[in-house]
Order: structure tokens, then C-alpha cells, then sequence
């Protein structure tokens, strides 16, 4: 191969003295990226049929709208608990 070719992305041997920075800058901008848009969806996210109560569902996790629907049927059970005990 020839020793000097250039080309946009660096030629036959390309090795950038700052590589190792670069990819790092470009890896956290990827999860960033990857953060902000997560977090999108995670607020527009809507459901008209929520999960069964004890089914694995990993957006359970993340999504408002079934941890606010969680929370309102944990709090109807103990309501209900303690009405019967009373």
C-alpha cells in the first residue's frame, strides 16, 4: 500500500494521537443523545391497558403513567385491608 494517501477518513494508516478522547467525547454524546430521547418517550409514553400486576414489564419502571396507576391500586388495597380489619 502507498505510505501517504489522503482521504477523509485518514488514510491507510490512520491513528489519530487523540483517539482515545475523541471516541470518549463521542460516547458520551451518544448517551446523552440516547438519555434525552429515552426520556421523551418515557413521558409521552400512554397506555389504555396496563400490565398485569405481577407480570415482568420492564417499562414498569419508567413509564408515570403505570407508576401513578401502581401506586392508586396499591393505595385502594390497603384502604380496602383496613376497612375489613375495621
Amino acid at each position: 500500500y502507498p505510505k501517504h494517501v489522503w482521504s477523509p477518513a485518514g488514510g491507510w494508516y490512520a491513528q489519530p494521537a487523540n483517539w482515545k478522547a475523541n471516541t470518549a467525547i463521542l460516547g458520551l454524546c451518544v448517551f446523552g443523545i440516547t438519555a434525552m430521547v429515552w426520556n421523551l418517550s418515557a413521558e409521552r409514553e400512554f397506555r389504555h391497558k396496563m400490565p398485569e400486576p405481577g407480570r415482568f414489564y420492564p417499562s414498569r419502571y419508567w413509564s408515570k403513567q403505570i407508576i401513578e396507576h401502581e401506586r392508586a391500586q396499591k393505595e385502594k388495597a390497603e384502604a380496602e385491608k383496613a376497612a375489613k380489619s375495621t
